[in-house]
């Protein structure tokens, strides 16, 4: 499921694609979409894109002199499970491209598309952020700090930390790779009380002595979860335009994959958490494990190439080959009685014989 920086990744390919194109004509909705419509139409309009945690707002703006006189409009998209944003030639739309703006000529016509392969993602209209999301960890980490330090006291703060960072109103943009990788940097045990976890952070404060930028050297080099809900999606950021536009590939996820620490890595261990996530870690889970439930080590990865929003949890991997060597065949006398009687059937000569059995699945 894409996560804050695929939003912010999205939003940056929207606003470099389409930042010297001038759209025209009505906005096209797919005959398969849920969603609602949207009421737009105008011979010259630009487009720009601004996201927030897990959200993307998407601005329809005229030109002056624009037929017909049109007010700008704003959407606010939530990508689901597999949405994305992608330039097309107008002609040659991708598949599943449940929402089209379409550029004004001259030139060849291309269509800037909402594709969402699962349809689970979702638009509306007037450019509200959705009410109760937190601050962005990305775009707005103080503000996000601050909110999460406020309101310890909530009934959120009583779960394993590891659902608490799934909770929007407080992190907004944190997602389940993203837990993953925060909670392994810190060795926190993933189902540690969250209340537990971040009250020894209100008390954190630097040496007043200290310049700015010994500060800020020194949350670089020692930063809390809450920074590092910060630090970590910006550097997912850094990786560039993975997983979005003409360029998406397996050359562009082999290098998000090759940035994690711990979702989806050989030696690590999975568990079911309380809202039926897969929950990776390292070492002990923690008090508010599940109770019953037994930790699964991962032997090889599991994470499949392809965009960084079909990561939930990764399908088992393929059964290994059965061995080529068979095994040795006991002696029986039905089959030694069968082959003395060349005109006996078929069946019979085979009921003695023992069959090999197949390697034993990871994992079983």
């Amino acid at each position: 499921m894409p996560e804050g920086p695929e939003l912010h990744l999205a939003s940056h390919f929207v606003n470099e694609a389409c930042g010297a194109l001038v759209f025209g004509g009505r906005v096209e909705k797919s005959a398969v979409s849920q969603n609602p419509e949207v009421p737009f139409e105008s011979s010259a309009y630009r487009i720009s894109a601004l996201a927030r945690g897990k959200e993307l707002r998407l601005w329809l703006r005229p030109l002056p002199g624009a037929r017909p006189c049109q007010e700008p409009l704003a959407l606010v998209f939530r990508f689901g499970m597999t949405g994305s944003f992608q330039l097309a030639p107008g002609d040659a739309l991708p598949r599943h491209a449940h929402l089209r703006f379409y550029t004004a000529g001259p030139g060849p016509r291309l269509a800037l598309c909402f594709v969402d392969v699962r349809r689970f993602g979702h638009w509306e209209l007037g450019g509200e952020w959705q009410p109760g999301r937190g601050p962005c960890v990305l775009r707005q980490y103080e503000q996000f700090r601050e909110n999460v330090l406020r309101n310890l006291a909530d009934k959120t703060f009583d779960r394993p930390i590891c659902e608490a960072l799934l909770d929007q109103r407080f992190f907004n943009g944190i997602g389940n790779y993203l837990r993953a990788e925060i909670l392994f940097r810190l060795r926190i045990p993933p189902f540690e009380r969250a209340r537990t976890v971040l009250q020894a952070l209100q008390q954190r404060r630097l040496s007043p002595t200290l310049t700015l930028s010994q500060k800020i050297r020194a949350k670089l080099q020692n930063p809390d979860l809450l920074e590092l809900c910060h630090l970590v999606p910006k550097e997912v950021v850094r990786l560039g335009g993975k997983g979005y536009g003409p360029e998406r590939g397996q050359e562009d996820f082999a290098a998000f994959r090759a940035w994690l620490r711990c979702y989806g890595v050989p030696g690590m261990s999975t568990l079911q958490d309380h809202l039926g996530r897969t929950m990776w870690f390292q070492g002990d889970p923690g008090p508010l494990a599940p109770k019953g439930a037994k930790s699964r080590k991962r032997r090889s990865r599991e994470t499949q190439p392809g965009p960084v929003d079909r990561m939930e949890d990764p399908p088992a991997p393929p059964p290994r080959k059965a061995s080529s060597r068979k095994p040795r065949a006991k002696k029986d006398p039905s089959k030694a009685a069968a082959q003395r009687h060349p005109g006996a059937p078929e069946e019979a000569r085979r009921r003695g014989g023992r069959q090999p059995q197949a390697a034993a699945q990871p994992g079983s």
